[in-house]
C-alpha cells in the first residue's frame, strides 16, 4: 500500500471548516446552507433530532479521515455541541491550523 494513502494534509481553515459543517448539515436537514448561521442552535433554529447530530458527525469523520488520519468526534463530547459555531470550534480545534 502507498504511504500517500494516508498522509495528513494541510491544516484547514476555519472558513473550511464553517463551509464543510453547514454543507453536510445543509444535506442532512434538506435546506440552504445559506440559511444554516453559525449562533444556530441544532434543536432550537435548525429542528435537528438528535439522529440528524449523529448523522451530521458521520459525515465530518468521512470526509476528514483521509485528511487526518483518526479524526474522531468523541460519543462523550456531542453533547457539548448545542450550537453550528459549537461544531466548528471542536472540529477546527482538531483540524485547523497550528498556531
Amino acid at each position: 500500500m502507498p504511504a500517500e494513502t494516508h498522509m495528513e494534509q494541510s491544516p484547514m481553515s476555519r472558513v473550511d471548516v464553517v463551509a464543510l459543517v453547514r454543507d453536510r448539515l445543509a444535506d442532512i436537514l434538506e435546506m440552504e446552507p445559506d440559511n444554516i448561521e453559525e449562533g444556530s442552535s441544532f434543536a432550537d433554529d435548525l429542528d435537528a433530532d438528535s439522529l440528524a447530530l449523529i448523522e451530521l458527525v458521520e459525515a465530518i469523520e468521512e470526509e476528514l479521515s483521509d485528511r487526518t488520519v483518526g479524526f474522531r468526534i468523541e460519543d462523550e463530547d456531542l453533547q457539548d455541541l448545542k450550537t453550528v459555531r459549537d461544531a466548528v470550534d471542536y472540529v477546527y480545534g482538531q483540524v485547523g491550523a497550528e498556531s
